[in-house]
């Protein structure tokens, strides 16, 4: 089990990814959302000329915010300062386009996005549909080192339901996703890979096929529970994430709540409907990740933190990892709120890491 970071991109703040390489952290997956954190790629590219040797991308590149050969361009050239550790995560853009009011893009057009990339980033030429002309396209210049072709740069496919995890089956080296700590779970989108799969002809293991999951992670102290201060301030944001998703899943698709999220459902509504509807798509995501809201810190509850997050001792959480481990999954990656991750990687590092 490799044990990551997602990493709230903030151009003029890396210290974070050079410590983590430090403590042995395999990789660092930068986010991507325009409206509240920096540029990824230029993140990317700052990353890369300070560290050496951790695993760097993009946790999740967004379709449709960048023509496909932008993005391809884009990987590539980071590829050029870190050859042979840099990876691309991509997906359809829950929060990126939820925060400018808009849906993700459909899941064809999506999947037609991961076909042109994953062409160009293999050398090759490509058909490219826009503004109703196809034309074919081929980067002309990577062979005098402006683009780096030669090192395979893998496409994690970001899939949350059947349908986007049978495309990374059909087409991405890996899959990333966001799933309650329990294999059973891991068990159902593992189903879709395969299906997807089996679609195209390919010939997918769980030990070949790396998949990632979006956590975070707290290391109890003696005498801790679930109700302390501590372990909401590191866990509270990741937790209430998933009311965010959740909530544009439910009045977009006419999708139930998850059942953990079940009990406190209309309060949650009620608290993100008091803001007017033209502004409505931005309170959803306040705080996204990075901190809890006030107003928000009764939903973080022991039953979310255990369902969303690793936490216990280090051997608990070291337990947690092997099961989903067994289960298949290969990666984690965590993301513990702003105010508590130094504290988090430098704990998890010697709590967790060590006993690996």
């Amino acid at each position: 089990m490799k044990v990551g970071l997602c990493v709230a991109s903030k151009i003029d703040d890396l210290d974070y990814v050079v410590r983590a390489e430090e403590l042995g952290y395999s990789s660092a997956w930068f986010a991507d959302s325009q409206m509240i954190w920096s540029d990824v790629y230029a993140c990317l590219a700052v990353a890369a000329t300070r560290t050496s040797s951790i695993r760097i991308g993009t946790g999740v590149s967004v379709v449709g915010t960048r023509v496909a050969p932008v993005t391809a361009a884009a990987i590539a050239t980071i590829n050029r300062l870190a050859p042979g550790r840099t990876f691309l995560g991509i997906g359809n853009g829950n929060t990126a386009w939820r925060l400018m009011g808009h849906k993700p893009v459909a899941l064809a057009e999506f999947e037609e996005y991961v076909r042109v990339v994953r062409t160009l980033l293999d050398g090759e030429e490509a058909d490219f549909a826009s503004r109703g002309k196809t034309t074919k396209i081929q980067f002309e210049t990577a062979h005098l080192g402006y683009l780096d072709l030669d090192h395979h740069i893998p496409i994690y496919v970001s899939g949350f339901g059947p349908r986007s995890q049978e495309m990374a089956g059909r087409y991405g080296d890996g899959l990333v996703t966001s799933m309650p700590n329990h294999p059973a779970f891991f068990d159902r989108a593992w189903v879709n890979v395969q299906r997807g799969a089996d679609s195209v002809g390919r010939a997918l293991t769980k030990e070949t096929f790396p998949t990632c999951s979006l956590t975070a992670a707290c290391v109890l102290r003696a005498g801790e529970d679930l109700r302390s201060d501590r372990v909401i301030d590191t866990l509270g944001s990741m937790v209430i994430s998933g009311y965010h998703y959740s909530y544009d899943q439910v009045r977009n698709y006419g999708t139930e709540p998850p059942r953990h999220l079940a009990d406190g459902w209309e309060e949650y509504c009620a608290l993100v409907e008091s803001v007017p509807e033209e502004r409505r798509h931005r309170r959803i995501h306040v705080g996204h990740c990075m901190w809890l809201e006030p107003d928000e810190r009764k939903f973080v509850t022991p039953e979310r933190i255990r369902t969303a997050c690793l936490v216990g001792s280090g051997s608990e959480i070291v337990e947690q990892l092997e099961a989903m481990e067994r289960a298949g999954l290969t990666e984690v990656m965590l993301l513990p709120s702003l105010e508590k991750q130094d504290e988090a990687l430098a704990d998890v590092s010697r709590e967790v890491l060590a006993k690996f």
